[in-house]
């Protein structure tokens, strides 16, 4: 990317963050902050080995999936990128699937390169970060990163150990070197450990499995099951979010007819 459209990122990802509420540095809960500017996030534990997230355009209305079963920080950084993409390229593209292979560093394509560097900037800005190492981290000055520093810097904008190491070698806090050495160091007493001496957010290294679909689906739910497009566990499934039965909703069902439109496009295999 050149340099005057990482500038331009930088400042769309710092228009977006001043709309959210902030701890003293990271965001605090992200989800919570796509909510109150009224991007639809569904979460759905898909599996491990599932797509990570899309984002779609539909009508006037932007969708964003995460898969729940990812570790926490890692689900996180999906919806910041799925925001990116959202914020970024939405004007010519109304849909983005992404996995492992899309959300890599080592991704060649142009607009996954974007939608990470707008995470990356959504979610641990430079200046945030040079003050939280000023001031938080006393030791540092002396004595270099350690892991548990890491997991500090971790907890605090609730983001991955791998991704820490990405974004302090980009901003040129650390070099090459000093990363594999901190890699080293959490390979050797592993991340929740790490965060626990760090009096972190031990979670962030574990999947949440959360199951939240917006209310307002479930119309569009039961219009699919009408329809033929999901079959009779997926309608139970997302009815059941809500601790709703058929017989809830029994006066809005009809016989399934056979339609276009499918709800499991919608939210990355819902039924499976």
């Amino acid at each position: 990317m050149l340099d005057i459209k990482k500038r331009d990122i930088r400042k769309k990802a710092d228009q977006i963050r001043r709309n959210m509420r902030i701890s003293n540095y990271g965001i605090m809960n992200l989800y919570k902050e796509c909510e109150s500017v009224g991007w639809k996030v569904i979460r759905y534990p898909l599996g491990e080995n599932a797509d990570l997230g899309f984002a779609m355009k539909k009508d006037k209305d932007i969708i964003i999936f995460t898969n729940s079963s990812s570790r926490l920080s890692r689900e996180i950084f999906t919806l910041a990128h799925e925001i990116g993409h959202a914020v970024l390229h939405m004007d010519k593209m109304n849909s983005f699937i992404d996995n492992g292979l899309t959300l890599s560093d080592h991704n060649t394509d142009e607009r996954e390169q974007e939608a990470n560097y707008f995470a990356a900037c959504l979610l641990m800005p430079e200046e945030s970060v040079e003050k939280f190492m000023d001031i938080e981290l006393l030791e540092e000055k002396q004595q270099g990163l350690t892991a548990i520093d890491i997991a500090k810097i971790m907890s605090e904008f609730n983001v991955s150990f791998e991704m820490v190491l990405n974004r302090l070698e980009s901003i040129g806090k650390i070099n090459s070197v000093e990363k594999a050495q901190l890699d080293n160091q959490k390979n050797e007493i592993r991340v929740r450990n790490l965060l626990k001496s760090a009096g972190g957010n031990a979670t962030l290294n574990e999947p949440s499995n959360v199951l939240d679909i917006p209310y307002e689906y479930i119309e569009y739910v039961i219009y699919n099951y009408n329809h033929g497009a999901i079959p009779k566990e997926t309608l139970v499934k997302a009815l059941d979010c809500y601790k709703l039965t058929i017989d809830d909703v029994s006066d809005k069902i009809n016989e399934p007819v056979e339609d276009d439109t499918d709800l499991d496009d919608l939210i990355g295999g819902l039924s499976d």
